[in-house]
């Protein structure tokens, strides 16, 4: 089936599929300068059509970087004049309103933030965000949207958009941040050693110091559950955010600060969650199947994207090269910690990893939770 054409930057890339009859035989056919930049050309030997990766959009001859920034910059409360004026400063190049006023409504079947901007607007101006740097081992900028997490009771039940909003306050206050503070690095025979055996009455190892685990590097069996893959619109959040991003390692900060600011769903990023010992044996003696270590240092980590859609919490995780990867346990432990966190039921999340070409989801409680228990959970 022919797809339909791009509506303007994706990612700098060789494009996967010929814009006009999706045709897979792509080769590169020289550069087109413009006053800005240098566009590569690509050829279509199925239909013999020449493109540019940068379709759809008249002002494409600006570089990614600057539309994706001016989006940002007008869905976080600016106006188009003042976003021109910030391009100038930060870019040093002028951009005209009338090509911003272009970029706005050609972007807006993704940039969905739109339908909330104007009483955003309003209620917080231009101070949408609140931030706050964690020193977790690593740097971390925990980032929160308080317009969309003061209307988050229209996307879920008001009691659980209430506990998800004093928990995602409660990390600018008094949070223990020394939970994330030890050495994270475990190793996993230590770990496997230190697990209590109830078929050994004494056991040498069981007195070692536990070690801190990061949800990252948890590894524990689960129960056999559905992935589904679909497209979703964080593959072109994720597509779009990337433009910001000029290194590899700028490349999380990049997706989460675009879906933050553009998404109508995404409510914080590089959320901090943390899932002690007696909270395992508290899912363990409510019937959950759970295999994790019951150490006396809590699995820590950080969740890249919270959004808030459809009745349930999702918690996502960007993950460049998606389809190679399989982070469940990683999600399932994200889950549980934000449950925990909460007070909250596992039914009411789902999980989720993506990049700018896959989306993969599933829900947490079908990997910890029998299915003729799950009504309970």
């Amino acid at each position: 089936m022919k797809r339909a054409r791009s509506l303007g930057p994706t990612i700098q890339s060789k494009p996967d599929f010929c814009p006009t009859c999706d045709g897979r035989r792509i080769i590169k056919r020289g550069l087109r300068k413009n006053c800005f930049r240098r566009l590569q050309i690509y050829s279509c030997k199925d239909c013999g059509g020449y493109f540019v990766s940068l379709v759809g959009l008249k002002g494409v001859k600006y570089p990614p970087r600057v539309i994706a920034r001016t989006l940002c910059l007008y869905n976080l409360g600016h106006t188009q004049e003042e976003a021109a004026r910030r391009i100038a400063t930060e870019h040093r190049i002028t951009v005209p309103r009338r090509t911003i006023s272009h970029w706005i409504s050609g972007y807006r079947p993704i940039t969905t933030f739109h339908r909330l901007r104007n009483v955003s607007v309003r209620a917080f101006g231009g101070r949408m965000l609140k931030e706050r740097t964690l020193e977790h081992q690593q740097t971390y900028e925990y980032k929160v949207h308080l317009s969309k997490l003061a209307l988050t009771a229209g996307a879920v039940p008001p009691d659980v958009a209430a506990k998800v909003k004093n928990y995602l306050l409660s990390v600018f206050g008094d949070f223990p941040d020394d939970f994330f503070r030890d050495d994270p690095t475990a190793n996993p025979d230590r770990q496997a050693r230190s697990v209590p055996d109830a078929n050994l009455s004494t056991n040498p190892v069981q007195s070692a110091e536990p070690v801190a685990m990061r949800s990252s590097k948890s590894h524990f069996e689960i129960l056999p559950l559905v992935r589904t893959e679909k497209q979703n619109l964080a593959n072109d959040l994720a597509a779009l955010g990337l433009l910001l991003a000029g290194k590899n390692r700028e490349r999380h900060p990049a997706v989460q600060d675009f879906m933050l600011a553009n998404d109508s769903c995404t409510v914080a990023c590089e959320v901090p969650v943390y899932l002690t010992a007696q909270e395992i044996a508290y899912y363990k003696s409510r019937g959950f199947f759970l295999t994790l270590p019951e150490s006396s240092k809590p699995i820590t980590g950080h969740i890249d994207v919270v959004q808030v859609r459809n009745g349930l919490i999702y918690l996502l995780d960007y993950k460049p090269n998606a389809r190679q990867i399989d982070p469940v346990n990683q999600l399932v432990v994200y889950a549980l910690a934000f449950a925990s966190r909460t007070r909250l039921p596992l039914k009411v999340f789902k999980c989720a990893w993506f990049d700018e070409k896959d989306y993969f989801e599933f829900f947490p409680l079908h990997a910890v939770k029998a299915k003729s228990a799950q009504a309970s959970a």
